[in-house]
């Protein structure tokens, strides 16, 4: 069935399993869906929320059960699965964890591959990739999907994604320790997803999408190129163009979707789906040309989006633009902006249509900073693995409690 844009939603989020004592990861998906099904099983039904697991042995994902038809009272929904998931991990000691990395997991060591039904395609990714590193292993987000119905509808919506996706990540940024240090970036994750898959550049891109705002137009530029690379590696031709695609945004013509990549999970879900609906919120306005035309958006190159990206990776909200012409397209006139004050712009042009819920959410990410400037606050230069270990134990307690976390 086809939807048309914004009538439909479906969220996608990514949690670690973890030691409940020690906070080490643990490669227990596998016996979580038996705890919950009697056997080990790939999906879990769970009415409006679906269980899966992932390429690492650690991680589950819960996502929409299908199209959501709103993001009001999604975040609970996926709470009470969470205390659900919690509950049946606590006889082993087990319980889940936040944010889009581990601070102090030695993923040489500890990474371990999903090892049952579909295991096959993960192996051929550890073969062509080595997914040991933290790029495979240590890396949890949130993915959006938003529906489009044509051609034209894609051409609006791609090309509102396009203009935003470099600012993302100072939104959502919650992944600022690996190897029990600061990385530099704000964002390790996304910085690792820039050169993860750069044996086959043609899967990755520049992250951000190439000015394609068509199916004939994406097939050619973005997937042919794709399948092409990959032939010489997948010789029993097991992997699919739509997943193999790796960029911040990938189009899904299997279900006439865009899916945004470029988020990092949050402590709870009421900060990931409030991150979500002020996200739709603002590519409402771009699809409806409230700050600029349709034309100005599809006009921008990615290599000059991607200069933008770097810079939200690194600095979060703190990163500064300075691209006048960028910055116009939000309607700011202003030589330089940081990107904070960006989204302070356009939370008081949408934040009447936010749930209330979620609106009080993003003023308090506004107010207090990502996610990771929050936990680097926290930390307050004791990268002791002691000191660690009890902010990430709270930002666990955050999950189960479905509340930001502010130090």
């Amino acid at each position: 069935m086809k939807y048309h844009l914004f009538e439909v939603f479906g969220i996608e989020l990514e949690y670690m399993l973890v030691k409940a004592m020690t906070g080490k990861v643990h490669p227990s998906v596998d016996k979580l869906m038996k705890l919950k099904t009697g056997e080990i099983v790939l999906d879990v039904d769970n009415g409006p929320i679906e269980w899966s697991n992932e390429l690492a042995a650690h991680v589950v994902e819960l996502k929409t059960n299908g199209p959501a038809k709103s993001l009001d009272t999604l975040d609970m929904k996926f709470h009470e699965n969470i205390l659900e998931i919690n509950n049946l991990l606590k006889g082993v000691n087990l319980r889940l964890w936040p944010t889009a990395s581990h601070p102090l997991m030695n993923p040489e060591l500890e990474m371990k591959l999903w090892q049952h039904s579909y295991s096959e395609v993960y192996a051929l990714y550890n073969r062509i990739f080595d997914c040991k590193g933290h790029g495979w292993s240590n890396v949890q987000s949130m993915h959006i999907n938003l529906p489009f119905c044509d051609d034209s509808e894609f051409e609006k919506l791609h090309a509102a994604i396009r203009i935003l996706l470099p600012i993302l990540p100072a939104l959502s940024a919650s992944s600022p320790i690996l190897d029990g240090q600061t990385t530099g970036d704000l964002d390790s994750r996304m910085r690792l997803y820039l050169t993860n898959q750069k044996q086959i550049p043609e899967m990755t891109g520049k992250v951000i999408p190439e000015q394609v705002f068509s199916q004939k137009e994406y097939q050619e530029k973005i997937f042919d190129p794709i399948n092409s690379a990959i032939a010489p590696f997948d010789k029993d031709q097991i992997l699919e163009h739509h997943f193999l695609n790796s960029r911040g945004a990938i189009a899904r013509f299997d279900r006439n979707a865009i899916e945004i990549r470029v988020l990092d999970i949050q402590e709870c879900p009421l900060a990931d789906v409030a991150i979500a609906s002020f996200i739709v919120e603002i590519l409402k306005d771009f699809v409806n040309e409230t700050y600029s035309n349709l034309k100005d958006q599809k006009s921008w190159y990615e290599d000059i989006l991607f200069e933008i990206l770097n810079q939200s990776i690194e600095h979060a909200e703190e990163a500064v633009i300075h691209n006048k012409s960028y910055l116009k397209l939000f309607g700011i006139e202003a030589e330089s902006m940081a990107v904070k004050d960006i989204y302070k712009h356009l939370f008081e042009k949408v934040s009447s249509r936010l749930n209330k819920r979620h609106s009080e959410a993003i003023e308090q990410i506004l107010v207090h900073g990502s996610l990771s400037t929050r936990i680097l606050k926290a930390i307050n230069n004791d990268f002791s693995e002691v000191n660690i270990l009890k902010v990430y134990q709270k930002l666990g307690n955050s999950l189960s409690k479905n509340e930001l976390f502010l130090p």
